[in-house]
This record gives C-alpha cells, sequence and structure tokens, in this order.
C-alpha cells in the first residue's frame, strides 16, 4: 500500500487561541479550504454528484459516497484515505510569529493529489484557525512541507513551488524477518498511546485493554486500508492469531480514560471523543504479531483515526 507521510509547519500571523487536543480543529478547517479548491460543482451536494469518485474533498470527507470497495471485499465501508495528526502542544494560547506543525498521512493513490493539500494549507491560513479573537479567527502562512523523516522538501514559502516525492513508501504485513529462520524472540513489549485511542467492547467504552481486544482492532484496522488501498485481502490466518493472542496478558497497566469533546458542523452538536491514554505493559510470545503492530504504529488504530487518534507506538522491555 502505498504510504504518504508529510510534515506541514506553520507560522501564526495572529495571536491564536486553540483547544487542548487539535486534532479536530486542524481538519475541520482542511476540510472547508478543501473543499474550497477542488469543488466544481458548488451547489452540488456530495453524494450525488457524478464526480465524487474523482474528487480529493470527497474521497477525504465524504469516503464512504466517493470510494468504491472492491469486489469480494469484506470491509463494510471504506476507511478514509488520511490521518491527520496536529499539533502535539498542549497549550492553549500561541503568540504571532510562533510555528506549529501537523502531519498528514495519506494512503493509496491519493498522495498523488498532495499539490491540492499544499494549496489547501494556504488557504487555510486565509481562513484562520481557533477562536474568533477581535472578530476573526487567526490567520497563518504556511512555511514548508517536508516528508515526515525531514528528508525531503516538497514545498517553501520561499521557493514557491511544489515537487513530488522522488519514490513513494509502502506499507505490508509482511515481516522484515520473514526469511530469517531464528526471529528474535521478543517476550514483553510496552504500548504507549499517544492520542486518545477509541475502542468499543459491547457498545461500552472499556477501561483496560486486553492484547486479544488489541489485536482485533489492529487487524481490522490495518487490513481495511490494505484492502481498499493496497493489494487487496492480506492472506491471513485470522482465527489462529486471535486464538495465540489469548495467551498473551497484562503485565502492568497505567492506561487512564480521558475525555474531550469537539463540535461537530455538521451534525450541529458536541460530540464525546474520549479514549484511553498512557502506557499498558504486556507480555508472552510476541513473534506471531510484530508487524502487526508495526504497521499500527504507522496508521492508528481505533475509532476516529482520521483527526489523528490512536497514535501508538510499542517498545521492548527488557527483562531484569
Amino acid at each position: 500500500m502505498i504510504f504518504g507521510s508529510y510534515k506541514f509547519v506553520i507560522r501564526l500571523e495572529d495571536d491564536a487561541v486553540l483547544p487542548y487536543y487539535k486534532g479536530s480543529t486542524f481538519r475541520g478547517v482542511l476540510g472547508h479550504a478543501l473543499k474550497r479548491v477542488v469543488c466544481a460543482l458548488k451547489r452540488q451536494e456530495c453524494p450525488t454528484c457524478l464526480l465524487r469518485e474523482n474528487c480529493t474533498y470527497a474521497m477525504i470527507f465524504e469516503t464512504a459516497d466517493a470510494i468504491a470497495l472492491p469486489d469480494g471485499s469484506r470491509v463494510s465501508s471504506a476507511p478514509s484515505p488520511l490521518v491527520l495528526e496536529p499539533p502535539v502542544s498542549t497549550r492553549h494560547e500561541f503568540k504571532k510569529g510562533e510555528t506549529l506543525d501537523c502531519t498528514l498521512l495519506l494512503f493509496g493513490e491519493i498522495n498523488r493529489n498532495l499539490p491540492y493539500f499544499i494549496y489547501a494549507f494556504e488557504q487555510m491560513g486565509q481562513i484562520g484557525i481557533g477562536r474568533n479573537i477581535k472578530g476573526r479567527r487567526s490567520r497563518f502562512v504556511l512555511e514548508s512541507v517536508t516528508s515526515g523523516d525531514l528528508s525531503s522538501t516538497f514545498y517553501s514559502r520561499n521557493s514557491q513551488t511544489i515537487s513530488m516525492p522522488e519514490q513513494v513508501d509502502r506499507l505490508t504485513l509482511i515481516s522484515d524477518r520473514a526469511s530469517d529462520q531464528s526471529p528474535i524472540y521478543i517476550g514483553k513489549i510496552a504500548m504507549q498511546i499517544h492520542t486518545p485511542l477509541r475502542i468499543i467492547s459491547r457498545q461500552v467504552p472499556i477501561a483496560n485493554l486486553p492484547f486479544p481486544l488489541l489485536l482485533r482492532n489492529i487487524i481490522r484496522r490495518t487490513t481495511s486500508l490494505l484492502n481498499v488501498y493496497g493489494e487487496g485481502e492480506p492472506d491471513i490466518d485470522y482465527s489462529g492469531l486471535v486464538a495465540r493472542s489469548e495467551q498473551i496478558s497484562i503485565s502492568n497497566n497505567s492506561l487512564q480514560w480521558f475525555d474531550w469533546k469537539r463540535y461537530s458542523s455538521t451534525q450541529d452538536k458536541k460530540m464525546f471523543m474520549g479514549g484511553l491514554v498512557g502506557k499498558v505493559e504486556y507480555q508472552g510470545d510476541f513473534t506471531p504479531f510484530l508487524p502487526f503492530m508495526k504497521m499500527a504504529e504507522k496508521v492508528h488504530i481505533g475509532k476516529n483515526t482520521a483527526f489523528g487518534l490512536g497514535k501508538v507506538s510499542f517498545s521492548q522491555v527488557q527483562e531484569p
């Protein structure tokens, strides 16, 4: 599956007041700006628009109507091909001249539409973000767009030119050690949850995270992306993996529930978007699960990943 990570750096032209978690703010303004940039039929509703399957805005914000599922797919609806990782700062107040950065993760062919996202960010700067101050939102300018690892620059304010990636990254569930006859045994792993992880079990938010439940959500997320934006349904022994996951236990748990809410202009109401944050340690044989865990670090997991929720990382815990 084609995968792109793009870091957008902005510089504020006004003082700004932003919420604690900024994913909803940036994604909401991106939606307005992207529609302004790409929409050819301004008065046409997306679900009935003849251009929806080729429209960058519809593919991101009206995914179910714009992206058709592959024949024989077991996915109920297409996942969004975008994850927006907002600025990590938890501050509320920012001064004119300060810089912020957020990262766009794109899956599949929509990576070829990077110039539209760059231009949309310029439009976002004119629309403004955050709370109204003296009758207007805080404006900004787009300083640069680079690869997530900063190795390549695709846009800079000084040059005013856009370049496309010379080569694309790909995500796969094939382990880097697939040809190794003696894979390294890892018996203890810690998972850090950086942004609220929303996993619903039997329609009730869970207070802890048993490994089998975590694995099922990782499998669901990664395989749905590969199914729609990659090479199709991976050849995986799902039932076997889930059965083996039952042997993994929690050895240390410091997870907490974090509540936050956002206002949805589409639904005209407040939406509660709480999730788990913190750290949990598991013990057992992780050999068959490592490819899934590696991919989960890239694509986020759980519900509402498009807002940047469900960002996780895994690390080996050294035994004493």
